[in-house]
């Protein structure tokens, strides 16, 4: 079984952006754990992060392709203004789990909107760099049955 991880814009930036929302471990320290976890599962992953809207659609066709099996996205702000990202993930059908380290419901208005959440299986939010496990487990349940 193939997962991908794919993080949008300022994920990269983990441990510098905001720590007080988003903790200070850094993006490394989150692909160390994760690579951790899909051991345990027993599946691969793999990763992929931009800061840009058309690479990250991009990754979604591409996994495609690549015939993976699940797809766990943190859109980061493009969850809240990209029907891009919406319609990438309902053209390759492939399970994917929204997450993200924060709970945007809790911010600003504006980030309590998520377009992509409506191609999703489910959303894992809040529950910090744990949310990323949560999503694998997840997908590794559905993919499963």
């Amino acid at each position: 079984m193939k997962i991908l991880v794919i993080n949008g814009p300022n994920l990269n930036m983990l441990g510098i952006r905001q720590p007080e929302i988003y903790g200070r471990d850094t993006y490394d320290s989150l692909l160390d754990m994760l690579r951790a976890e899909a051991k345990a599962l027993g599946v691969s992953v793999s990763f992929y992060q931009s800061n840009h809207e058309g690479a990250l659609v991009d990754a979604i066709q591409h996994a495609y392709y690549d015939q993976v099996d699940g797809i766990v996205i943190n859109p980061g702000a493009y969850t809240h203004t990209s029907v891009a990202l919406l319609d990438a993930v309902k053209t390759v059908m492939i399970p994917t789990v929204e997450v993200h380290i924060s709970d945007p419901d809790t911010r600003e208005e504006f980030r309590h909107v998520s377009y992509i959440r409506g191609a999703c299986e489910a959303t894992v939010k809040g529950r910090g760099l744990e949310g990323y496990r949560d999503a694998m487990r997840l997908l590794c349940e559905k993919l499963k049955k």
